[in-house]
């Protein structure tokens, strides 16, 4: 079919839906929601046989949905109405909810439904569930709605029941009573806003959003602040206490509002920092577990942003590991994310971001010499979650990558101000697809699914897991692999070809080559990645759709 995405974001939902679309043989464009008179002109060029809308803020106008078929992703059951769906879910408790294709009409969330898929809800923030459980159940739904719509078969209900729409949960419902509410109340209420808006609070007199919390076992004074982790601080409740990993917070004297590490935004702001306390369960920036002769590292850094402390606990991790007696080492990066690169967050709220780009990229350089550098053992890459820029990257330093099917890789620098890119990727990618492959995929810009990645060899398998079972699903095929006659020959042969590219071009030079172009991003006459990174982090909306989505996604 020809569909038409409108949609008011590319974000990660829209990103796998699109790439369903397309690798199921749809001819897709894509359009961003900027007004409608720019959509009007989507609709006239591209001659939709539908419209698929799987992330608005806005009602579509009445003039397209009557002249043509318009789906809307609802992230609710069917009945469910209103902006603040899964916000509600989560604070509300509901043990399952679900994902509802359904048509525009005059109402919101009103019309028919072509399809919905339910599912069972995790004790998790809004953020992760949206990423897991409704992107799936989403695809699903799609795919349902989209073969009725071919057969001719008509919607699966006449409409989406006689409920009344709920409205945009306010922070006055959203509100800690720090005092009264308990850790669960508390948990609930954070994890339902995380991602946006966050909780409104205050902290010694200053204005702050609360973002990413876990449950302590640890107690103080209701609503003070009673010690801090790697990064997160410790609050207590009316029965206990939870971690505050992120806070967004307005800087002194400016009108950026960032979103940081709980002790870096105290520090920031110019509050004292509670005293380091060690609890078991305590979030940690870095997990390692031995699995026999495996080495496992965990690194689920929130967002997949990686920060000066997170590339230097990570690094430290690896080196650890590859002193070892361990024969091999799998990282998994965390559940949610792999890696999207260089916290770009820490960057904004640094007195000089050019100079704490620089030191970020090469402490991310770091952690891939340090996985290249691991030449006695066995280095596997398990993508569990979504990666982009320098994260996947980082993947293709070890000597077998593997990703989770469903997983959606951005692997590409340019869409961030137009970055040239570290992480060795001079020598990492071409090794495996080639100079024209790896200039080809570099200039793209476009996202790629974990099949489009094995098809096209940038990666080595797949695992059809959830995230918790594709580390055990890869920890077996490890153990099977260091069980095989032909280990130690694989491992001979990593050692020879690493030992034969070293001395054909040294790592050093690969390096210094992209650092020098990177400079010249950081520090040059071109402000694009500076512009850029504003904009990402502070969330300026599109004021069109880009054009390499709009010349790479549209219908012929």
């Amino acid at each position: 079919m020809r569909i038409l995405i409108l949609t008011h974001a590319f974000n990660s939902l829209t990103q796998r839906i699109w790439l369903e679309l397309t690798e199921a043989g749809n001819e897709v464009a894509v359009e961003f929601d900027v007004n409608d008179a720019a959509t009007r002109r989507a609709v006239d060029r591209v001659r939709p046989d539908l419209l698929l809308a799987p992330f608005l803020k806005r009602a579509i106008p009445a003039d397209i949905w009557r002249a043509l078929p318009c789906f809307v992703v609802h992230p609710g059951p069917p009945g469910d109405k209103g902006p603040s769906a899964l916000d509600r879910a989560v604070q509300e408790g509901a043990p399952e909810w679900g994902v509802t294709v359904l048509q525009a009409v005059t109402e919101m969330d009103a019309g028919p439904v072509w399809a919905h898929c339910r599912f069972l809800m995790r004790a998790a923030t809004k953020s992760s569930l949206y990423r897991r459980e409704v992107t799936e159940a989403a695809v699903a739904a799609v795919a349902e709605a989209l073969e009725r719509f071919e057969r001719r078969l008509g919607p699966a209900l006449p409409d989406n029941g006689p409920e009344p729409m709920r409205p945009v949960l306010p922070q006055a419902d959203r509100a800690i009573d720090w005092e009264r509410m308990t850790t669960a109340e508390v948990l609930a209420r954070i994890r339902a806003a995380d991602g946006m808006p966050g909780v409104r609070d205050v902290i010694e007199g200053h204005e702050v959003w609360l973002h990413d919390a876990h449950p302590a076992q640890a107690a103080g004074t209701p609503g003070a602040l009673i010690g801090r982790g790697d990064e997160a601080v410790l609050r207590a409740t009316a029965d206990g206490a939870v971690w505050i990993g992120q806070l967004r917070v307005t800087l002194p004297g400016e009108d950026r509002r960032l979103k940081l590490p709980a002790a870096e935004a105290l520090r920031l702001l110019g509050l004292p920092l509670p005293p380091r306390v060690d609890l078991p369960g305590a979030p940690s920036l870095v997990e390692t577990e031995r699995h026999g002769d495996i080495a496992l590292i965990r690194f689920p850094f929130h967002n997949g942003a990686m920060n000066l402390g997170r590339c230097r606990a990570l690094e430290a991790a690896i080196r650890a590991a590859t002193a070892g007696d361990a024969r091999a080492i799998l990282l998994t990066g965390g559940a949610e994310f792999w890696s999207n690169g260089i916290d770009l967050a820490t960057i904004e709220a640094s007195d000089s971001p050019a100079e704490a780009s620089m030191a970020l990229i090469e402490a991310i350089d770091d952690v891939c010499l340090a996985l290249l550098e691991a030449r006695d053992k066995w280095v596997v890459s398990l993508m569990r979650g979504n990666a982009g820029a320098g994260g996947v990257f980082m993947a293709l330093a070890a000597d077998e990558v593997l990703a989770r099917d469903g997983v959606v890789l951005n692997p590409h620098y340019k869409n961030m101000g137009n970055l040239y890119g570290s992480e060795y990727w001079t020598y990492l990618l071409p090794r495996r697809l080639g100079h024209e492959g790896a200039r080809a995929l570099m200039e793209t810009r476009l996202p790629l699914s974990a099949r489009g990645a094995l098809k096209l060899g940038l990666i080595d398998g797949l695992v059809e897991a959830g995230p918790e079972a594709a580390e055990a699903g890869a920890l077996e095929r490890m153990q099977a692999r260091l069980t095989d006659p032909g280990f130690g020959q694989d491992l001979a042969t990593k050692q020879a070809r690493r030992d034969a590219d070293e001395a054909e071009k040294p790592l050093a030079r690969y390096r210094a080559e992209e650092l020098e172009r990177m400079r010249l991003n950081f520090f040059g006459f071109d402000t694009s990645y500076h512009v850029a990174r504003y904009n990402f982090i502070t969330k300026v909306p599109k004021s069109r759709t880009p054009n390499y989505l709009a010349r790479s996604a549209r219908c012929a």
